[in-house]
């Protein structure tokens, strides 16, 4: 049983990763229905917190369905992660998560997110602040290192377990590489087989398969995984990924009735959440990857993303799944 403090996860649990505009709680609660294990909200500015702005707040909503639930933080003053870590308690979250990772040019220039990886002493005293800060579980979002020069991060692992983070998230790159490339495993493998490291350590970067799952889990020995863009479109992937472990066949894949049923319902909570002309308008960026792959569908995408009118998008989503079998279905292995 993997466990974050009380927090009991299974036997390998898959997370859902923190990802800007797109781990809403919409978004969150396809994914938690689909097997996520825990879930993170977006990121969240510790400077925007503490100002109170209002998208900065409204990214604190989180509901008894999703838990467990970590709220994820990001910023480059101490003084302000501590405000914001104060704030989010009060929210009553399960955990709160740091990242460390995120490798966007406006947030790393300023020595946030993977920023913070040119000053490793500065984010050991950041992070030992926080959870001094909370009685939450604090845990920690990261990368390999800043560059091929600076991959610290099975030393650095240690350090954070030592000042109290009670488990790590490590993706497989550098900030340098931001999401080219494979991410490199090896060096995650080596942090979970440090023998002094107790807390769970989670692997994350291009697993968007359940065997790529299964290979990771057995040749890494990490205690689970965390799915990030792979789940976009397909919140799917956390159940074929847990019914290949159980059983080794793979389930079958979602058709386009399925996809149908996943958009409507992603529509219908994201007017609820937001309003209707915010949830259409953020919606829009999900339909191509819910119907992607599928031939000649280009004039009821078009159909979907230029109306806002609910009860079209409604009526449009309707004759997709009244005529679905007439859809050529192309998407690949």
């Amino acid at each position: 049983m993997v466990k974050i403090r009380d927090i009991e996860l299974g036997d390998f649990p898959l997370l859902l990763a923190p990802m800007e505009d797109v781990s809403d709680p919409p978004f969150r609660a396809l994914c938690k229905k689909h097997g996520a294990d825990l879930m993170y909200t977006e990121f969240i500015s510790s400077d925007g917190l503490i100002r109170d702005a209002a998208k900065s707040v409204q990214k604190l909503d989180i509901f008894d369905y999703e838990r467990p639930i970590g709220i994820q933080i990001f910023g480059a003053d101490i003084e302000s992660m501590k405000q914001a870590a104060e704030i989010i308690e009060k929210a009553q979250p399960n955990l709160l998560d740091i990242n460390y990772g995120c490798p966007v040019k406006k947030v790393a220039c300023k020595g946030a997110g993977a920023g913070i990886l040119q000053d490793i002493p500065k984010m050991v005293f950041m992070t030992s602040e926080i959870v001094k800060a909370t009685s939450l579980p604090v845990t920690v979002k990261t990368r390999l290192g800043w560059d091929d020069d600076t991959k610290y991060v099975v030393e650095t692992a240690e350090r954070l377990q030592d000042i109290g983070i009670e488990a790590i998230s490590i993706h497989g790159r550098t900030r340098k590489q931001m999401y080219k490339g494979e991410a490199d495993w090896d060096l995650i493998g080596k942090v979970k087989s440090n023998p002094r490291m107790r807390i769970p350590v989670f692997g994350n970067g291009d697993v968007d398969t359940p065997e790529k799952a299964l290979e990771y889990k057995n040749r890494y020995g990490v205690d689970g995984i965390m799915i990030g863009r792979a789940s976009i479109g397909y919140p799917w992937i956390f159940n074929e990924i847990k019914h290949f472990m159980k059983t080794g066949e793979k389930l079958t894949p979602p058709d386009l009735k399925d996809r149908v049923e996943a958009a409507r319902e992603h529509l219908r909570m994201s007017v609820l959440w937001k309003g209707e002309h915010v949830g259409i308008a953020e919606m829009k960026r999900h339909y191509s990857n819910y119907f992607r792959g599928i031939a000649h569908f280009k004039d009821f995408k078009t159909k979907l993303v230029s109306s806002f009118n609910l009860n079209e998008i409604n009526e449009t989503l309707n004759y997709i799944e009244v005529h679905s079998e007439e859809f050529s279905f192309v998407l690949t292995e």
